[in-house]
């Protein structure tokens, strides 16, 4: 598991262990905050691991009616570039149906060292269609391959991390942390099983971007394919207790969306913590560019 994935999956809550669920009932609430107009949600995360703070990771969610575009953006370093630099991009885009979001598409870009990778995925009906990657993947005997039927039903992991979860209810309702979410990265396959642990009150302050309280899940990463048995890092993922994920209500909405991710990782504890939310509402236009 490289660290450039870890960063992307600290910031984006997303990219190999973080996709978070919860339990949509229809695409009423979303059409609600987004009816009769463009409106975006900005995000600001900062990423810390083994004791460093590698940076900060934004992402900008636009909804037009019942579709949504999301992009992400991330530029980590350790001591100014010497040791480490990276910078990565992701989105999606897609639509609310009757049962949740429906992602279409997936990307996923990243430098760092000698290293780089551009990934894209298209999605029909809830079923992985494309996949393509720069550079492509070299065939692993050791890998367990993926099934056809394992892509069907599946979520990107910015769709599962940040659109999935709802709730009426906005004080950490732990009904939101009793899920199973179906991931798929675009590399491996795997679930993410949510267990409500505890429910915490946050004290808005210099270093942190919300007041109220949170739903804090304790996150099961069961690895299904695409993946090697004897990888450390997914086996570390795998055999964890201690990944956790604390999950807010946004004000005004019924969206829940990450405030905080800890998890272990081959070089010590990781996290990702928000700094700032941002609900834009009533724009005539809004996209991502603006």
């Amino acid at each position: 598991m490289p660290i450039a994935r870890h960063m992307l999956s600290l910031a984006a809550v997303a990219v190999l262990t973080c996709g978070l669920g919860g339990a949509p009932s229809g695409d009423s609430a979303f059409a609600e905050i987004s009816m009769g107009s463009a409106n975006r949600i900005t995000a600001v995360y900062r990423v810390d691991l083994a004791g460093f703070n590698l940076g900060n990771f934004q992402l900008t969610t636009v909804f037009r009616g019942t579709d949504y575009e999301m992009r992400g953006e991330g530029r980590f370093s350790v001591l100014q570039g010497l040791i480490f630099e990276w910078h990565g991009t992701t989105a999606s885009k897609g639509r609310f149906g009757g049962t949740g979001p429906e992602p279409a598409m997936y990307s996923l870009n990243f430098e760092g060292g000698d290293k780089s990778q551009q990934l894209r995925m298209t999605f029909d009906g809830g079923a992985v269609t494309q996949i393509s990657r720069i550079p492509k993947k070299r065939f692993n005997p050791h890998v367990i391959p993926i099934t056809k039927e394992q892509l069907e039903g599946v979520l990107d992991p910015m769709t599962a991390a940040f659109l999935y979860t709802r709730s009426g209810n906005p004080n950490g309702d732990p009904k939101v942390c009793d899920q199973t979410i179906p991931v798929f990265d675009g590399e491996a396959r795997f679930n993410l099983i949510l267990e409500p642990k505890r429910t915490v009150k946050l004290q808005k302050n210099s270093s942190t971007g919300y007041s109220g309280f949170a739903a804090v899940c304790r996150v099961k990463f069961i690895p299904i394919s695409g993946y090697r048995p004897d990888n450390p890092g997914i086996k570390l993922m795998s055999e964890t207790n201690e990944i956790e994920v604390w999950l807010v209500s946004l004000p005004g909405t019924e969206m829940y969306v990450p405030y905080r991710i800890v998890l272990p990782t081959l070089v010590g504890y990781g996290s990702a913590t928000s700094t700032s939310f941002n609900v834009q509402r009533g724009a005539k236009r809004a996209s991502l560019e603006d």
